[in-house]
């Protein structure tokens, strides 16, 4: 008897690699030693009377999990 032939198995996404960053707040980017656009349009706004905001991913503590 042959064998089926059927699709090649593509990579498991337990396979792939992950890409993370942590939240940080508007404390964290005003004392950032290196600050971005994104942080610091974050800060600005959250200086604002009554903003709400549960932070920003921060390029700068990206790391990737395989």
């Amino acid at each position: 008897m042959a064998k089926a032939k059927g699709k090649k198995a593509s990579a498991l996404k337990s396979d792939k690699l992950r890409v993370s960053m942590k939240l940080v707040t508007s404390d964290v980017c005003e004392r950032c030693k290196t600050p971005c656009t994104r942080g610091m349009e974050y800060a600005a706004r959250m200086r604002t009377a009554g903003a709400v905001g549960k932070g920003v991913p921060c390029i700068l503590t990206r790391h990737t999990t395989s």
